[in-house]
């Protein structure tokens, strides 16, 4: 059976996602014996069956390519249009993440429209030339983060400071054995959005990850980004991306930068002051690889003892790792759930308030607030009491 697409929203979804029919042709085609032409794609008489295998990638329902209606490419729509290079080559799953959470600010943006809800900056915009290590300490002055031992609880603390400033921070969770992982570690998407991924292993990369954003969002620099501690002594980092480094390292470190400046040195003859490291780390959820890295940067330490103690920090988080592999594998053999729950997204304050006062308003319904919220019906009263 075949219906009539609008071929030109098919061209309007693989430039949001930066692709060509070329890299869309294998993943519909998956699983068939007889491959996808071009052919049979851009044809304003298409297969539904094809169409089909098309929508299960875009998730747009079958009405969308049906629509007469050319959409029009808008630079509000995706930072696809927006931007054309970013700093890492973006896989699939990646793409499809940055185009929900685009897709997501713009209903929640109509969404506080029609509430008369103000989600406007009140931060002001830094520049590239201003002292990341004093903007630090301004946003840390006016945030106030309280330190709490507790990796989660802390970085939940933070999103919660950055929603008093009407900054949204989204977190998207993947499963161990998701088949097109996203490979980035969280974006900043203009105004005022900041998405995180779930780190199952690490909450500190996610803290990192955080504040090196709120570092974007302070430029007003959008990007998208997988955050690598060890660039933090690269040579050749652009001046942008180490401006946030340096921004998430100074609001990190706090009052406990006095005790890295203290450090002169750090090799054999001192046990690469790992101790030390090892509680300036748990005094501030940086990592240890972030404060070796930090000491790599200040020549502080030589690259030669600086691989020693990166293959002993790696070799620890590969011993970790094989472990939970082996328990998942328990799991499965033992029929239980393999990796635990999925555990949920954390819900930034700012996001509840807003669909909260859009319900009160009339503006959506019960349904809405459980799909915007990722609730069970059964907690909606949590909600909306």
């Amino acid at each position: 059976m075949k219906v009539e697409q609008n071929i030109a929203r098919l061209q309007y979804l693989l430039s949001s996602y930066k692709m060509t029919i070329d890299d869309l042709l294998p993943i519909i085609g998956e699983g068939l014996k007889k491959k996808i032409s071009k052919e049979n794609i851009l044809t304003s008489q298409i297969e539904i069956g094809y169409l089909k295998r098309i929508d299960k990638f875009f998730n747009k329902g079958i009405h969308y390519y049906l629509d007469p209606k050319s959409p029009e490419i808008s630079h509000d729509a995706s930072i696809f249009f927006r931007k054309q290079k970013f700093d890492i080559d973006l896989n699939i799953g990646a793409k499809k993440i940055v185009n929900q959470f685009e897709e997501f600010k713009i209903s929640l943006s109509a969404i506080a429209k029609l509430a008369d809800i103000r989600i406007d900056r009140s931060l002001p915009i830094y520049k590239i030339l201003d002292s990341p290590s004093q903007i630090a300490q301004e946003i840390r002055t006016l945030l106030n983060p309280t330190f709490i031992s507790d990796k989660k609880d802390f970085l939940k603390s933070i999103i919660s400071k950055l929603a008093e400033q009407n900054i949204l921070v989204f977190e998207f969770v993947e499963t161990w054995n998701k088949k097109d992982k996203a490979n980035i570690d969280g974006f900043f998407l203009n105004p005022n959005v900041i998405v995180l991924k779930r780190q199952q292993t690490s909450f500190r990369r996610e803290i990192f990850t955080l504040i090196h954003e709120l570092g974007h969002y302070l430029l007003n620099e959008e990007e998208i980004e997988q955050i690598d501690y060890q660039s933090l002594a690269r040579a050749n980092l652009n001046k942008i991306e180490k401006w946030c480094n340096d921004f998430a390292y100074y609001f990190l470190i706090g009052d406990s930068i006095q005790e890295m400046e203290s450090i002169n040195i750090a090799n054999s003859s001192n046990d690469y002051q790992f101790e030390l490291i090892r509680k300036i780390s748990n005094d501030t959820h940086l990592s240890q690889i972030a404060l070796f890295t930090r000491l790599l940067f200040q020549k502080k330490m030589s690259q030669t003892d600086y691989n020693v103690v990166k293959a002993d920090l790696e070799e620890q988080y590969r011993k970790h790792d094989h472990e939970l592999k082996k328990q998942r594998e328990l799991d499965k053999e033992n029929g239980l759930p393999v990796g635990g729950s999925t555990p949920k997204p954390i819900n930034s304050p700012l996001l509840i308030s807003t669909i909260q006062t859009a319900f009160y308003e009339g503006v959506i319904n019960e349904y809405e607030v459980c799909k915007r919220l990722n609730i069970k019906p059964d907690k909606l009263e949590t909600v909306l009491q």
